[in-house]
């Protein structure tokens, strides 16, 4: 190795060694190293060598300590970031909550320790995704849960529709106008892929009801807490959104915002935390109402179940009825333990022997209105009587009392966080059947009217759900007249959700109305016709409706009529299809001008 001299002096003898000495430091200290550079041409190997291991032998003293070695820190690793991305199918309602969040996040405690998060904005290089996908056999860890309904208007005679039949409107590829909330456009696109056809018409929210009358035959389509009783939900392959029974993981319509990848479980709590809403459609929100007509089990009804059993009349309804949370039964006549069947044709003095509970048992019921024009047949002291024995048995009533004031008092109830307030009065004669100060009897409305009105008006701000039941004037005919229009609709526009006619043997007009500013949504069934009672004379006093409603989260979204129609003079039974056309049409067709 080449070197660079240092200068020397002549110097004396016994100066030679030590100069000796020194020449050597000088040359150790004056040397430099020189790099070699390697030819690009011809390079140049790496040596290598295998050292000798050798003993060596300690030249410390034996009392001299060993010198300390100071260890080293080795420098540390810096794991390799987490990445992730958001789906382009999710639509800006949610990219902007979740780039809110996820660029909040510096790392991740995953199992092989902290690592940091990088946010890419391509999907296909992202360790986790953010997407949406189909809750009915989807995978990843779910952020949030999203339910929609196929929806028209309320007027509407059609039930049910399927999801390759929307999945064809979508593409062009069947007959009919699918007619969606540009608001939705992510959420379709994930249902039923990209590039619609022809047949898709995009609106915004506010606009799809007008667009759907506009378009009859045309499907629209919104998310479940959208819904109100203008619309009518349709089933999709058989799947009800609107029950209480439904398997949501099953159901079509729904979709799940998930994380996918291997560390999901790590991010999915970052996102999740105080998350308020994480479904549209909590099923312990939820409440089916189930509100019915005419109930008077007496004369050739009570000889039936006397025949062939006393839950004979609930044998083929009885599952639907009794699967409501709420099943309303407006009983017309006294329950007595010495009731005795009178079945003659023009028998108006109308009672039911207690053993025939057994047949409202069966269907579940919940609540029982006492507003009709025969509580009183048997007397003051038979309404006693029977007034006495619901109590006996915690058999929730309300429109009669043992006196005026407790006859208008509401029954107050409580569901799945959902609270209620029923109000039932006669609105109608005969006069003896009125409660008054000191004498039982049903709440007669126009008498009492202003107390009514007023207890509504206090409880509004208190309760979720206001329904009122009134025992109106007896007409056979499916169009309300003009008082009971106006009397119906008063109680509406005070805030009254649900206004029910409980006094009409043939099923009457309904009409549903959307939230206002100043107004909840509501409906109003003018007639239901007859559930448990022997008319078995024409063919419109055999029909009966049934009026479901779903309540959730203290809101009415949709009210479903269901149809029947009487058998053996006591046994309604389910409309077949035909016959549901035709009760439908005629329901709808009487329906009053809308004001």
């Amino acid at each position: 190795m080449p070197f660079i001299p240092c200068p020397r002096r002549r110097q004396s003898s016994w100066l030679k060694a030590l100069s000796i000495v020194m020449l050597l430091f000088m040359l150790t200290a004056c040397t430099q190293p020189i790099v070699l550079q390697p030819s690009a041409a011809t390079p140049v190997p790496m040596p290598t060598f295998t050292p000798t291991p050798q003993a060596e032998e300690s030249t410390a003293p034996a009392d001299t300590e060993p010198a300390t070695v100071e260890s080293v820190e080795p420098t540390p690793t810096v794991a390799p970031p987490i990445t992730v991305a958001i789906s382009p199918l999710i639509s800006e309602q949610y990219r902007g909550w979740l780039m809110l969040l996820l660029t909040g996040i510096e790392s991740l405690e995953t199992a092989d320790g902290v690592r940091p998060l990088q946010l890419l904005d391509r999907p296909d290089n992202a360790n986790l995704i953010v997407t949406l996908t189909p809750l009915a056999g989807g995978e990843g860890i779910h952020l949030l849960e999203r339910f929609y309904a196929p929806v028209v208007p309320f007027a509407t005679v059609r039930d049910e529709t399927s999801m390759q039949e929307l999945a064809g409107i979508w593409r062009g590829e069947s007959a009919g106008v699918l007619i969606a909330p540009m608001e939705l456009r992510a959420e379709m696109t994930a249902f039923f892929g990209p590039n619609p056809g022809p047949n898709l018409v995009w609106v915004r929210m506010d606009e799809l009801l007008p667009m759907l009358e506009a378009n009859p035959g045309s499907i629209g389509f919104l998310p479940f807490d959208h819904l109100h009783p203008r619309y009518k939900v349709l089933t999709v392959d058989g799947f009800n959104v609107l029950s209480n029974q439904l398997d949501a993981a099953a159901y079509p319509l729904a979709l799940a915002l998930t994380v996918e990848g291997n560390e999901a479980a790590a991010l999915t709590p970052l996102l999740t935390n105080g998350l308020s809403e994480p479904t549209n459609r909590q099923a312990d929100r939820l409440t089916t109402l189930i509100m019915t007509g005419v109930t008077a089990m007496s004369r050739v009804t009570a000889l039936r179940m006397e025949q062939r059993g006393y839950t004979y009349p609930a044998l083929i309804i009885s599952d639907t009825l009794s699967a409501a949370d709420i099943t309303h039964i407006s009983n017309e006549v006294p329950f007595l333990d010495n009731c005795v069947v009178d079945a003659s044709v023009n028998n108006l003095v109308l009672c039911s022997h207690t053993n025939y509970w057994a047949t409202l048992e069966a269907i579940g019921t919940t609540i029982v209105g006492l507003s009709g024009n025969h509580v009183n047949d048997f007397g003051r002291e038979g309404a006693r009587r029977s007034l006495t024995w619901y109590r006996e048995n915690n058999i929730p009533i309300y429109g009669s009392g043992m006196n005026v004031d407790e006859a208008c008092e509401p029954l107050l109830w409580e569901h799945n966080g959902n609270t209620f307030a029923f109000f039932a009065a006669l609105a109608f004669y005969p006069e003896f059947a009125w409660a008054t100060a000191d004498l039982p009897g049903a709440c007669y409305y126009f008498t009492n009217k202003q107390r009514i009105l007023d207890k509504i008006v206090e409880l509004r701000d208190q309760v979720d759900v206001i329904a009122v039941e009134l025992q109106h004037t007896e007409i056979y005919d499916a169009r309300p007249f003009a008082a009971q229009i106006s009397d119906f609709r008063e109680l509406r526009d005070l805030g009254v959700d649900i206004v029910t006619g409980v006094q009409s043997h043939v099923p009457q007009a309904a009409e549903p109305y959307e939230a206002t500013a100043d107004r909840p949504g509501s409906v109003i069934n003018y007639g239901l016709g007859n559930l448990f009672f022997d008319q078995m004379w024409s063919w419109e006093t055999r029909t009966g409706l049934m009026a479901r409603h779903t309540i959730y989260n203290g809101e009415l979204l949709s009210t479903e009529i269901l149809t029947t129609v009487l058998e053996d003079y006591a046994q309604p039974r389910w409309a077949t299809p035909e016959e549901r056309r035709e009760i439908l049409n005629r329901i709808f067709n009487a329906a009053p001008a809308r004001p």
